[in-house]
């Protein structure tokens, strides 16, 4: 049943909100034609509450667009591309490291359910999270309703709501990989926060594949835990170490050299280390981090090429 008050109370916040009121109309589609550079200005104050210094920035935040507006290389758009970054993955690192690959296809019609097994995750290679599907039952999956979300995702701009360039031109395409679980029936990911070829901290989100929420904690290189927030609460009890650390810290850092900032997502399953993704702005630069003094430290890790402004 229908609350009217909360729908009251979210007009309310639309109209008398103007950060509120430019976040809904950006979804709505009705800045989409506004400069990447005023867009990401009005957006920022919008999400943080202050504004974006993006003459002298300083924060990870303020970095993260400046980078969007200024470090644009055509190959970051293979990187962020969930389908081709499997074949710069097996050059760069070996085919061992890449989750198996079920199928890929351009529309959900072409998907043969048939001949999945019964567990599987479905996905986008151009967007993050919209369409995805976990299936851990095949004989419980509501398959039309699958491909309804996976139609919704492969229209998704991703580029478009959050200024991400790389994203602009993914050929869209939707892929099936194995499901992945580890002993504890848990997939652990280890997200490396790398700057021009070093590893400086990792998250690791634990509870993703259950019905609680996902949480995460951050480790610094020597495995000290880091008492901040993004996004995420912490675990009720810190994550250990992962058995491969020391080999996923040089897999990392090798795929980060010659890059201003990425984040490297690794799995460690059953003995074995699996690549996930490549991100260029995590959050895309939107997060909260808090205490506001980490978003300062973690942006002074993050070394700006100044010359591409010029």
């Amino acid at each position: 049943m229908y609350k009217p008050t909360k729908y009251i109370s979210a007009g309310i916040r639309y109209l008398t909100n103007s950060d509120y009121r430019f976040i809904i109309d950006s979804a709505r589609g009705k800045y989409n034609d506004m400069p990447d550079r005023e867009y990401l200005q009005r957006r920022f104050r919008a999400e943080l509450g202050r504004s974006l210094n993006l003459d002298s920035p300083q924060t990870f935040n303020e970095k993260l667009q400046w980078l969007k507006l200024y470090n644009r290389k055509p190959e970051y758009t293979v990187m962020v591309d969930k389908y081709k970054v499997r074949e710069y993955i097996a050059q760069t690192l070996g085919e061992e490291y890449l989750i198996p690959l079920l199928g890929v296809w351009d529309d959900p019609d072409e998907i043969d359910f048939d001949a999945l097994p019964d567990q599987f995750v479905l996905k986008c290679n151009h967007n993050s999270g919209s369409g995805m599907c976990i299936c851990k039952n095949k004989s419980k999956l509501d398959i039309p309703k699958v491909k309804e979300e996976l139609r919704k995702g492969l229209k998704e701009n991703y580029y478009i709501r959050h200024r991400e360039w790389p994203y602009k031109d993914v050929p869209r395409k939707i892929i099936a990989e194995k499901y992945m679980v580890d002993a504890s029936g848990d997939l652990k990911d280890y997200k490396f926060y790398c700057f021009d070829g070093a590893m400086k901290f990792l998250m690791i989100n634990s509870d993703r594949n259950s019905h609680k929420p996902t949480k995460a904690d951050y480790f610094d290189r020597d495995f000290n835990w880091l008492d901040f927030t993004w996004g995420y609460s912490h675990a009720e009890v810190h994550p250990e170490k992962p058995e491969q650390f020391e080999k996923m810290v040089a897999i990392a850092e090798k795929l980060s050299k010659g890059l201003p900032h990425i984040r490297v997502d690794l799995y460690e399953c059953n003995g074995q280390i699996y690549f996930g993704e490549l991100t260029f702005f995590d959050g895309s630069g939107f997060d909260k981090i808090e205490p506001l003094e980490w978003d300062y430290k973690i942006g002074r890790m993050l070394k700006l090429p100044m010359s591409l402004k010029q």
